[in-house]
């Protein structure tokens, strides 16, 4: 008796063989959350009401006027949301950019010249490394009174970098030690042009997990900072609207259309840059990306050697 074959799976398996490597499942659910997070900070500013704009109608749930209701001066919550989006998107990217330029450039170059440039850029960055970050932007922002956009992320950078930058020394480290790379120094090239061209290429993975992570870190310390009144002043992120709603007592009130949002989407945005973090580790480590296989042919030994 012969069966036909599932036209459907192998379809679907010859689509999965059609695809790269690293447009993993996990990969694509997270970027296509961050996507629409982004998109939605981006264009929904253009089209809300003002978001500073008082109203009589203070503490409405959700309706066809307010989408998300209102806070207790009648803002509508949509319109921050926008906005706060828009902010906290800004903070995460300036501070990760960052971030990722003073870990490269002292991981790196460090890390590529050796000598004593090597061993200051070291004691500095791990110098920074041991700086306990919460507590120096606690007492940063206590004595700052105009906490602009800029300061914020400058202080969140500052915080955020050290640790990858030992990790990208150590990766320089082994890189420069290679066949093609000796050859390019004994071929004459410049310094800047054999960092640029035989190592930067390899270390773009460990940069883009490092990019990743720290853009989430920056958006969870905003987050935190505004929480307790010690963020960004004049600019509406996600920690604002959740501090401005604790002041407000919506959870008292039963408010929770002027928390629940602001939380959602820190969540959400968190999950997506998660997972867009660990498909770059199996990425960069093949054991990951081959446990679950490995993992799945185990069990079936066992259910197979359990049967006989």
């Amino acid at each position: 008796m012969t069966t036909k074959p599932n036209t459907a799976a192998m379809a679907v398996s010859a689509q999965r063989r059609r695809l790269p490597r690293f447009l993993t499942p996990t990969l694509m659910v997270g970027g296509g959350i961050v996507v629409l997070i982004t998109l939605f900070g981006l264009i929904a500013p253009f089209f809300v009401a003002d978001p500073n704009a008082v109203d009589n109608m203070g503490m409405q749930p959700p309706s066809a006027q307010h989408w998300l209701g209102t806070t207790q001066t009648g803002q509508d919550v949509l319109a921050q949301l926008a906005w706060a989006t828009r902010g906290s998107l800004t903070v995460g990217i300036i501070v990760a950019v960052m971030a990722l330029f003073l870990s490269a450039f002292f991981g790196i170059l460090g890390g590529y010249l050796g000598g004593w440039l090597d061993e200051a850029f070291s004691l500095f960055t791990n110098v920074v490394l041991i700086l306990p970050g919460l507590p120096l932007m606690i007492v940063i922002g206590s004595y700052v009174e105009q906490r602009g956009l800029i300061l914020i992320a400058v202080v969140l950078a500052i915080t955020s970098w050290a640790a990858a930058a030992r990790v990208l020394r150590s990766q320089t480290l082994s890189i420069r030690g290679r066949d093609y790379v000796q050859a390019s120094k004994i071929a004459g090239e410049r310094p800047w042009r054999i960092i640029a061209v035989e190592i930067l290429p390899n270390l773009l993975p460990v940069m883009s997990s490092s990019f990743v992570f720290a853009l989430v870190s920056a958006i969870l310390g905003e987050a935190g900072l505004s929480f307790i009144g010690l963020g960004v002043v004049g600019t509406h992120t996600w920690g604002s609207m959740l501090f401005y709603a604790q002041n407000g007592q919506a959870l008292t009130l039963g408010g929770w259309w002027w928390f629940v949002p602001p939380g959602a989407m820190i969540a959400a945005l968190g999950g997506g840059l998660s997972l867009i973090n660990f498909s770059i580790d199996g990425i960069i480590n093949p054991r990951l990306r081959t446990a679950p296989a490995a993992a799945r042919t185990a069990r079936h030994a066992q259910k197979e050697a359990a049967a006989a």
